[in-house]
């Protein structure tokens, strides 16, 4: 499942580049790869094969798919996005850093899948599904910008807190945690 979550990336691309009236295959698509990255960690985790290589592969797939529906979002409504601009170019910066952060500090990226992770995905997928398909949820499309901009932040956080590498680290606070220090702790 995974796999396929990177595949459809370049995918939904190419549909969007070459086909008039691409909408219904574009939602199907994206609905498919929101509903595979849930399930694939769910059944994982059942099988016990959650391991840090998959995690990481996983969050690979995701930015893989989701870089895909960003281009297909450009070639379709790139105006709504030049509306954005700022904040999405934030968000692309802060991703960047996290990206490099991470590989300088652990030689390898971060696989936290936070719950503002998945507040992120949920709102991407959805904001994704009504712009591609229906060309409307721009204030979807802005709350999902924000929230990645917010799971950014929390996982630039943790990765500040985490002294080794670490997946599956739910929040800040789990990290606080797994650190030794209190949650309660105002990180100074």
């Amino acid at each position: 499942m995974v796999l396929s979550r990177a595949l459809l990336g370049p995918f939904i691309v190419v549909l969007s580049w070459r086909l008039q009236r691409p909408e219904v295959l574009l939602g199907i698509i994206i609905a498919a790869a929101f509903l595979s990255d849930v399930f694939d960690g769910i059944l994982a985790r059942r099988w016990g094969t959650a391991t840090a290589a998959l995690r990481i592969g996983d969050s690979i797939a995701d930015t893989i798919f989701y870089f895909g529906v960003l281009a297909a979002i450009i070639l379709r409504h790139c105006p709504v996005l030049w509306q954005r601009a700022d904040w999405l170019a934030t968000l692309l910066v802060l991703e960047l850093i996290r990206m490099v952060f991470d590989w300088v500090k652990y030689r390898r990226i971060s696989s936290y899948h936070t719950y503002a992770a998945k507040l992120w995905g949920i709102s991407l997928a959805a904001a994704s599904i009504a712009l591609l398909c229906f060309n409307r949820g721009y204030r979807l499309l802005t709350l999902a910008i924000f929230l990645g901009i917010l799971c950014d932040l929390e996982g630039l956080a943790i990765s500040l807190v985490l002294r080794r590498w670490t997946h599956d680290v739910r929040s800040l606070r789990a990290a606080l945690k797994l650190r030794g220090l209190p949650a309660e702790m105002k990180l100074e």
